[in-house]
């Protein structure tokens, strides 16, 4: 999604208009509504909408009946200055069913606050979705503190602000409850918010893969054609609902009715799928949208990805489905099963039925979500849930992380994904689907591009960034498909590993090595040499190796690999292998090197046995090579761990004032509103309103500046410059350290000017001499697509030259500050060993903390370098730090809750 993909408001929207106010929303019952901030045309939707009340909801919101609303305060209500005096619309269908408002008071942080819900709309949500919006639009506006009159029966008004999460405080006041609560989210009034938004997302995605009835839009005579091919798959694959089909060439198709347009249906339609040329789904969706159908499953080619054409229907698409308030998935989709066995749609163009299972799976790709499938099918991991996305106008994969977190018939979840919209929240869905069952993922292209026809920005940030996002959601990076669908095989079929100790057994010496020293590399542990079965060993011999790495209580897992020749057929070797396995509550991968028959022999002889803690049945997993299986058990083993890690709440660190914080930048975009570097005194006052002090630097433009600077501060100094691009790491060229005498600091400021002449100004400063230590850089910048990135690495040439910088997305936890610091290439310069000590990794600690609490709060800030951090034992110093400020982007993950 680009900026100019964001709302613009209805036609006749006045001067001022605050576009970026507008969402489509979807509600607690999983339909969608769209909010905007009134206009005065909404005079006639008002009335109406008063009209419609019954009178004691007109009583409650007004205090007295009110049979028709009056010209004068229908004006009252429409005409806003969006500042002073704001108010929201809840629309379904254009017509409104919710409105809130407020009106700032006199002391200028305070605003009364009031709510109207359409009698027909309560218990949907409608409320809760205004209040977050209108707190949200109160605090970009200056208001910090929301009062309410309610009346004491209004026990429903009440309970919207209580269950908000907000620090509700009321009292009576002359026969009504007076409410007062602070508008910033608090850490409840967040949980309230992302909770309800998984409930209502979820449920949006059952109108999807739940539905009651279906409708295919564009069976044809052709039996290859996509229509008939999803026919086909839906009624062959025992659909428990209604199926309908729309054809205008036929009476009939497979002994059904067939319909000329989806309106003529009798009934309800809850999904279609369209499979119709691309100039025709326009017809088509409005059609759909007078059903009033709830979602669609758009197979058709020709949209964004062919050209201007295709995006212009894409984007009307997704308008008319929008105002329709239904879902859609595509287009370009290849279509999405549910094998539940109260549902069982394959609405998909696949010829090969899949499977049911325990694995759900995403794709972008239709025609790589046929491979998938088929990979699934010959591991043995059947499908619960198959979607395949496309060009992902709407449904996303965040979509359907939000079911699947709570599916019991999805155990693990693979997702290949060519693009994400919106990294922020896909983070923060994962890591709360990871908490409950692997997810794997491939990610196709992680260069700064966006593929054709996704609706998403280009990020700016290096590839390690995601690869840092994936990290901290506890999701399974897979480089390939392969490497993805090997790891799924694993998690699907074994424990996960209690620890990185692995046992090696084979009958190769050579094979073994290579089984060791890919296990190392990918950081497990070998602590022992590998079980040696003889070449040609019985089954006897494989199964006493197999029982001593089994009961090896030094060992997590057992990879084994064999090759011919062995003395007992494939079946045999596979009875033994999986008897030795019975019972075990360690991982096991294998690989069987020219022995063809092995694997389906041993998913035969794994049949389910009791002992096992959880009641799966216990598939050994055969890999074409035991590096495959070593990498996947690599994989597992980091996501246990993830698992087992107390990665504790978001920091928050004591100590902010950030309305000076605010204040510094706006005085700075005041005066320059494209954006600019800020400057010393700014630079100093913005980073002191979050805790960061940064040493004093004198500018020194000639010699004996340099020498009175030194007297003032106290030898030893420094002279550096602080010029753009000039190295700042201590001994480099840009700097001279440890200097003790006026003389010294001289001969520095000549040296320094004459290596720098080429510049028309150096800009030398003289600061005190920081202890010896390591200095390293910490730095943030916002990304159009990320939001705010937090790095951290070593100073000039590991930062710069090699790259060596780690990344995560705030907020940040406790593991995630840990992990910036210990993941570095260059961490054990921080650890101290040849004499010197370990630097104050508490210090760098709360820096990092501070500076993550500043870019996430004050979007403002373009880019944010404090280099360099002087770390040493007894602390880490900020010796230099530089701030951009530009205008804020329109952050995708913003607390509100939206549809992309």
């Amino acid at each position: 999604m680009t900026d100019s993909d964001a709302f613009q408001g209805p036609g006749n929207a006045p001067p001022g208009y605050p576009g970026s106010w507008e969402a489509d929303v979807v509600l607690r019952d999983g339909s969608i509504a769209h909010i905007r901030p009134i206009v005065p045309d909404d005079g006639d939707g008002l009335r109406a909408f008063h009209a419609g009340q019954s009178e004691e909801s007109i009583y409650l919101r007004f205090f007295a009946p009110m049979k028709e609303l009056p010209d004068k305060d229908v004006r009252r209500f429409t005409h806003v200055d969006y500042d002073s005096r704001a108010a929201l619309v809840v629309t379904v269908r254009g017509a409104i069913i919710g409105i809130g408002r407020y009106d700032r008071l006199t002391d200028g942080h305070t605003a009364e606050v009031a709510f109207n819900i359409a009698d027909a709309h309560q218990g949907k949500g409608v409320g809760s979705v205004l209040l977050e919006h209108l707190a949200a639009v109160a605090q970009e506006r200056g208001i910090t503190r929301f009062v309410a009159d309610v009346l004491p029966q209004n026990r429903k008004m009440m309970k919207v602000f209580v269950d908000a999460g907000y620090e509700v405080s009321h009292h009576f006041d002359d026969g009504v409850i007076a409410v007062e609560f602070v508008v910033e989210p608090t850490a409840r009034s967040a949980a309230v918010s992302l909770a309800r938004e998984h409930r209502a997302e979820a449920e949006s995605m059952s109108d999807v893969l739940r539905p009651r009835s279906v409708a295919v839009v564009g069976v044809s005579r052709r039996p290859d054609a996509p229509g008939s091919l999803v026919l086909d798959n839906i009624l062959d694959g025992g659909f428990t609902g209604q199926v309908h089909i729309v054809n205008c060439e036929a009476d009939q198709v497979r002994g059904l009715r067939a319909h000329g347009r989806v309106s003529e249906i009798d009934g309800e339609v809850d999904l279609a799928v369209v499979a119709v040329p691309a100039e025709a789904v326009s017809d088509v969706v409005a059609d759909c949208a007078t059903k009033r159908v709830r979602a669609l499953v758009v197979l058709s080619s020709g949209f964004a990805e062919s050209g201007p054409a295709g995006e212009q229907r894409q984007a009307e698409l997704l308008r008319t489905a929008r105002a329709a308030g239904m879902r859609v998935l595509g287009p370009l989709s290849f279509g999405l099963v549910n094998n539940h066995p109260e549902v069982l749609l394959n609405a998909t163009i696949g010829r090969q039925p899949p499977c049911a299972g325990a694995l759900g799976l995403f794709s972008q790709s239709g025609g790589l979500a046929v491979g998938l499938a088929a990979s699934a099918a010959e591991r043995g991991l059947g499908l619960s849930t198959m979607v395949s996305a496309g060009n992902r106008v709407d449904i996303s994969g965040n979509d359907m992380m939000q079911y699947w977190i709570d599916d019991d018939s999805t155990s693990l979840v693979g997702m290949y994904l060519e693009s994400i919209g919106n990294p922020r929240k896909f983070s923060r869905i994962a890591r709360q689907l990871s908490l409950r069952k692997p997810v794997v993922v491939v990610k196709s292209d992680t260069a700064r591009s966006v593929p054709p026809g996704h609706r998403a920005r280009a990020p700016k940030v290096s590839p390690s960034a995601f690869d840092a996002l994936l990290t901290q959601a506890g999701v399974i990076r897979a480089r390939t498909v392969h490497t993805m669908m090997d790891i799924a095989e694993l998690v699907a079929h074994q424990p996960l590993p209690r620890g990185g100790r692995v046992s090696v057994v084979g009958n190769s010496d050579g094979l073994n090595q290579i089984m060791v020293e890919a296990a190392r590399s990918r950081g497990l542990q070998v602590p022992a040499d590998p079980l040696r079965v003889p070449l040609g060993g019985t089954a006897r011999e494989v199964r006493a190796a197999l029982e001593m790495a089994f009961g090896d209580e030094g060992t997590d897992s057992v990879v084994m690999a064999f090759v011919p020749p062995m003395q007992a057929s494939d079946e045999v070797i596979a009875t033994t292998v999986a008897h030795a396995a019975w019972g075990q509550e360690k991982t096991c991968v294998t690989a069987f090197l020219g022995m063809r028959d092995i694997s389906a022999e041993l998913r035969k002889a794994s049949e389910p046995r009791p002992g096992n803690s959880d009641g799966r049945r216990r598939i050994i997993p055969v890999y074409r090579t035991p590096l495959d299986g070593i990498e996947a058990l690599a994989a597992a083993t980091r996501y246990a761990e993830w698992l087992r890690t107390d990665h504790g709440g978001h920091i928050r660190p004591a100590g902010i004032d950030r309305t000076t914080a605010h204040r510094t930048v706006e005085r700075a975009l005041a005066d320059s509103p494209a954006g600019r570097p800020l400057d010393d005194p700014e630079t100093r006052e913005l980073l002191a309103a979050y805790g960061i002090d940064i040493w004093t630097s004198i500018p020194c433009p000639d010699a004996e500046d340099a020498v009175c600077a030194a007297g003032q501060l106290g030898y030893p100094v420094v002279l550096r410059s602080l010029a753009e691009g000039i190295r700042t790491l201590p001994g480099a060229g840009g700097v001279r350290a440890d200097l003790r005498t006026p003389e010294a600091v001289r001969s520095a400021h000549r040296g320094l000017s004459e290596w720098l002449t080429d510049l028309q100004d150096p800009q030398l400063a003289v600061q005190r001499m920081a202890p010896a230590g390591v200095a390293t850089v910490i730095r943030s910048h916002e990304d159009p697509l990320f939001g705010p990135v937090v790095s951290f690495g070593i100073s000039g040439v590991p930062a710069d030259i090699l790259g060596d910088l780690t990344h995560r997305i705030p907020p940040l936890t406790e593991t995630d500050i840990h992990d910036l610091m210990d993941t570095l290439r260059a961490a054990p310069l921080l650890q101290g060993g040849h004499g010197r000590r370990p630097v104050d990794r508490g210090r760098l600690h709360e820096l990092l903390s501070r500076v993550a609490a500043l870019a996430e709060d004050i979007p403002e800030i373009d880019a944010l370098e404090l280099n360099p951090v002087m770390a040493h034992a007894g602390g880490a110093e900020v010796l230099g730090a530089r701030v951009r400020v530009a205008p804020a982007p329109r952050r995708q993950d913003t607390g509100r809750r939206a549809l992309p």
